[in-house]
């Protein structure tokens, strides 16, 4: 067995964000089709090991993500491994998988924000400057090239470095770093929440009436970023149900006060297959991160480097 191991500098120049974008949207709705064997991912510890497996039909591919997380002492916060695996060749890749879930997170992100955010949508308001959070708005900018940023962190100073390190990179030339996340979301289109934050972290009434919000960071049942009001409020989208029901806390947490039934919880990739439409009003996406979208990260990996060592 011959084994291709990629590390995050070469993920890096290998996969663009737009890349990214249109194969996660590509795998939403294969995913709608019922192309992906995908069990939900086994919990250790409470959350301090994760592993997420799929299997795609139609290319007799196979993904295997191991993850162990620590946000109190570590950095980076989330490590691991991503394995791929073809039954045409005994050909194996292994692939950092900080990398590959920081770009997928992103990305799911991204195709929410192109499908659900206003067209015009320029400015975004960032909340939590940690590991995930850089590629929460390199996906929104891939797909709402922005004029104006915003940080939210309870460091200030980190907030600031990353506000000025995406404005370079971006160039966006509208940053700044806010201490209060009320203050930062008001008047702004886009708001990415990227903590672990166990309560709300803004008040509705901080936001624009078409505001679109993206919720990445919690995801087991005791976290919860977004308050009840704005999911009862919202147009809510989520990556995958059976996910969403056991580990998304704050969608748990409004069901269980009545603010929304499972009803109102559309998936990606039926949203998707609908297309956008004329859309008013606020809309979420709220996603814990499902193993189809490392799968299709992992894939363009394997275009790239499996295909080499050929």
């Amino acid at each position: 067995m011959d084994v291709v191991t990629v590390g995050p500098e070469e993920i890096r120049s290998a996969v663009s964000m737009p890349a990214a974008i249109d194969v996660v949207r590509n795998g939403f709705l294969a995913l709608r089709r019922g192309e992906f064997e995908m069990p939900t991912r086994t919990v250790l510890r409470d959350g301090a090991f994760l592993v997420m497996s799929t299997h795609h039909r139609p290319t007799a591919s196979a993904m295997i993500k191991t993850l162990s997380l620590n946000f109190g002492d570590r950095v980076p916060a989330i490590v691991g491994t991503v394995v791929w695996s073809e039954l045409g060749h005994g050909r194996h890749l292994v692939a950092d998988a900080t990398e590959v879930t920081r770009i997928r997170t992103g990305a799911a992100a991204g195709v929410a924000t192109d499908l659900l955010a206003p067209a015009e949508a320029r400015t975004c308001t960032l909340i939590g400057a940690g590991g995930q959070a850089a590629d929460q708005v390199r996906a929104v900018h891939a797909v709402r090239p922005l004029t104006e940023l915003r940080v939210v962190d309870h460091s200030l100073e980190r907030a600031d470095a990353l506000a000025r390190a995406l404005g370079a990179e971006l160039s966006v030339d509208n940053v700044i770093a806010v201490a209060d996340a009320d203050e930062a979301v008001r008047d702004m289109d886009i708001v990415c929440c990227a903590t672990t934050s166990t309560t709300p972290l803004f008040s509705p009434a901080s936001l624009t009436e078409n505001a679109h919000v993206n919720a990445i960071g919690a995801f087991r049942p005791t976290m919860r970023e977004l308050p009840d009001e704005l999911l009862a409020d919202a147009t809510v989208v989520i990556d995958e149900r059976e996910a969403i029901l056991e580990e998304a806390g704050e969608i748990i947490h409004a069901l269980g006060s009545g603010a929304v039934t499972e009803d109102d919880l559309i998936e990606l990739g039926d949203a998707l297959a609908a297309g956008a439409g004329k859309r008013t009003g606020r809309t979420v996406f709220k996603s814990v991160g499902v193993a189809m979208q490392d799968w299709a990260v992992a894939s363009l990996l394997a275009q790239t480097f499996l295909d080499q060592a050929r």
